[in-house]
Order: C-alpha cells, then structure tokens, then sequence
C-alpha cells in the first residue's frame, strides 16, 4: 500500500514541473524582462495553476477515502460471556478434554491402527462434542463468579442460559433454532435437600442465601450431542467436607469407567469413595451417603438418558461399558436419608422418543405438540422456554400430552428436609482408542 504525500509537498512539486515546464528544449530558460510576458506564457500559467488545483483536490479526495481499519476478530471471550466460541477457536480446532489411555487388555487401542481409524470417522462427532464442552466450560466458569447469595433463581438461569445461547450462536426464537445447538435441557438450580430437577418458573420469587447450597446442572448441545455437567456451589464453608466427598466420588466413578467396566462395580467404588466421609453440623456428625435412588446414565443423540444406568451404590447391574458409548457419571451425596422423592412444582418435561400415536382431541395439545416437535424435539425443554417463544395459556395441553404418555415430566426430586445433597458431575466419551472426559476443565 503506498503512503499518501501530504497536500503542502505535492503543491511544491508542481511549481517545480511549472518551471520545467516553462523553459526551452534544451533545459534554458528564458526570463521575461519587466514583466513583460507573450500570451503563451500566460496560458502555461493558467495551465499550470489549473494543474495544481486538480491533483491538491485529487489529495483532498484520496485523503477521504482512507480505507476503515478492520475490527480485529476476538481472542478472549467477554463477561458476561457472549463470544461465539467458533471465534474463538477457528476451522473447528476446540479444546480436546482429558484423554484416558485404556489400561490392562484394552491398552492396545492407543496405537491400534484399526482403532485409530475408526476414530477418524468419528470426526464430526468429536468436533460437535468438543464445540459444546467448551461453550459449557466458558459458560460455568462464568457463573461460578457470577452466582452470589442475593441473586434470584430467575436471574441465575436467564443469566446462564443467555450466555450458553450466545456461545453457540444459536437463540431459539427461530422455528428449529434451538435443535441446532443451544441449550440441551433446562438449567437444574437445586437448593439444600431438593437434589435435582428444579428450575424457576416465570414468576419464581426465590432469592439465593448465604447458608444454601446450590446445585447448578447445566447441559449444552451442538446439533444434538448433549454435554451434561453440574457443580454445587456453597458459601459457608461448614460445607466443605459434603462437597469435598461428591467430588472425589464423581473423579472415581469417572476412574474406573472405561471399556468393558461394569456398571454395578463402578457404583460400589463411587459409594466406598462417598462413604468415607462425614461431615459436622450444629454440633452433629453426620455420614455423607449416597443417594441410591440417583444413578449416572448414557446419552443419545438428542437424549439426554439412554438406556444404561450407572448406579452410585453397589448393585448387581452386570451391563458393561461399550465402545462408542457417551456416559454421564454423576454422583450425589446426602446428610438424610439418601433416598429421594417427588416433590414440588414441575418445570422440566421432554416428549418421549418412544411415545405412541394418539389421537389427541384436545386442541391446545394438538398445537402444542407441534411447537414441541418444531422447536424441541426429544430434547428436555421448560415452562420458561415456551414462553420465550411466545406460548401462554398452555398448562391444558401440556397436562393433556402429559396424560397421553407423549410428554414426560420431571418433578423436583428431594431427600428429607432439614438435610443437605451436593452433585458433581461429567460426560464421558468411551472412544475406539482413549477415554476422553469431554466436560473436564481448570474447575474440576
């Protein structure tokens, strides 16, 4: 790109070229005597003068068509996060999770050809898997900091699920926006003794307080593959030992799963794991149990619960870990009772992949379902997300597909009150050649 000389310096060099331009062929000039000038001299000034106003005005226009500078594409994401992560991270390059090499009969799989091979098919797979797990990682990241004592249940999961669409650059306002990629089930904001399942409907006047302890589970989908990961967040530290034994569980269960690992001996280590500590309130010991009525579970595409189960208690459960299996491994943990129940105002639902054909009379289930099919398919969706795409007056239908067997719902699940539950939780891809933890990250 050649600079541009400034309007001053170019007027010098044309009375410079005008002097030339005036004199003789062989490089003389004449030099007019008392003024006395022909009329060809006077038309070469004219000429000349005329020269000069022209290119200072061609200086003055190329002056003004400077090109604009280019906005720099983003290489940090912003708070609160609204950066697309396929900015952040150019051609699909996103941040592998913790890779697991097999150990014992299935360590030959690291550097198996075959294995390696069938890997590569998966391409697409890894890449959708991978986009979601880091818009997870920057969007829970975010909320650690951003969920404090004071805030609304409302403001927490518009807050979460705001920043989740905004990394994956998908609303869901458009029909079928939100199959695309976006939110894979509604946030799970569980408070003290409910374990799971609750999230605020509009409305909801509920405020976070200093002595809580809050569940946060947050699922995150590109083109239907479901990363499933949760936190428990406290801000008293008397805590601390709960959360410490949920944690350490969920690292085993997530150990000792791999390629031919049977569930049922995976619970007994997460139970061991858990068991093992306790934990002082008000002057009372309590243990720390496992919820036995809680398990990890597989995900499909587009489903968030597959057909296998991963208990966190000991069991008989002989199914085994496959290849090519996605597993969530979640444990929760108890001061009551470790047996949860249903209870409390639903929010979640999800139209069942299984469900048969009925000969819907109802109207308003009839139109429902269809929104339903358009916006959500199998994926879980909540009471906030219809409204967001401009549903009311549909508690009727929606009882109604419910009653039908089209629509399960999803009730808070709570342990006895007065106690306290934590859950930690990852996704885990049981791949051809390594275990990759897809949900890990700095937190945990």
């Amino acid at each position: 790109m050649t600079a541009q000389a400034p309007t001053d310096e170019l007027k010098k060099l044309n009375i410079s070229d005008d002097a030339k331009a005036s004199g003789n062929a062989n490089g003389k000039t004449d030099t007019p005597k008392n003024g006395d000038l022909n009329q060809d001299e006077d038309d070469s000034e004219d000429e000349a003068e005329g020269a000069a106003d022209t290119t200072a005005t061609a200086a003055k226009k190329k002056k003004k068509r400077k090109p604009k500078k280019k906005k720099k594409a983003p290489t940090e994401q912003s708070d609160p996060p609204r950066v697309l992560i396929s900015q952040l991270f150019r051609n699909n390059t996103y941040p592998k999770g913790e890779e697991v090499e097999y150990t014992d009969e299935n360590r030959y799989r690291t550097t198996s050809e075959e294995k390696r091979h069938l890997d590569n098919l998966n391409s697409e797979f890894l890449v959708d898997y991978r986009h979601a797990a880091e818009a997870h990682r920057q969007t829970r990241q975010w909320a650690q900091k951003f969920i404090q004592p004071g805030k609304t249940l409302l403001e927490i999961a518009d807050g979460i699920e705001d920043s989740v669409r905004a990394l994956v650059g998908h609303q869901g306002l458009e029909e079928g926006d939100a199959l695309k990629a976006g939110m894979g089930f509604p946030t799970g904001l569980s408070i003290n003794h409910c374990a799971a399942h609750y999230n605020p409907n509009a409305g909801n006047k509920i405020v976070l307080k200093e002595d809580d302890v809050l569940k946060v589970d947050i699922g995150v989908h590109v083109n239907g593959r479901i990363v499933d990961s949760a936190f428990t967040l406290a801000w008293n530290p008397r805590y601390d030992p709960l959360l410490e034994a949920v944690k350490a569980a969920t690292n085993e269960g997530v150990k000792q799963a791999g390629i031919d690992a049977r569930l049922g001996e995976i619970g007994g280590h997460i139970q061991e794991v858990m068991e093992s500590y306790e934990i002082e309130l008000n002057g009372t010991t309590y243990p720390i149990k496992s919820i036995r009525n809680l398990n990890g579970h597989t995900i499909n595409h587009y489903s968030i619960h597959g057909s296998k189960s991963v208990p966190i208690v000991k069991s008989n459960n002989n199914d085994k870990m496959e290849e090519g299996d996605v597993f969530a491994i979640e444990t929760f943990g108890s001061t009551g009772k470790g047996v949860v129940y249903e209870d409390g105002e639903v929010s979640h639902y999800a139209k069942r992949g299984d469900a048969s054909k009925v000969d819907l009379r109802l109207s308003s289930a009839k139109a429902l379902l269809r929104v339903i099919d358009k916006n959500f398919g199998t994926l879980p969706f909540c009471r906030r997300y219809l409204d967001r795409l401009g549903q009311d007056k549909y508690l009727l239908g929606l009882n109604n597909l419910v009653n039908n067997g089209i629509v399960e719902q999803y009730p808070p699940l709570v342990d006895q009150k007065g106690s306290y539950t934590a859950q930690f939780e990852h996704t885990i891809l049981i791949r051809p050649t390594v275990k990759e933890v897809i949900s890990r990250g700095e937190d945990f």
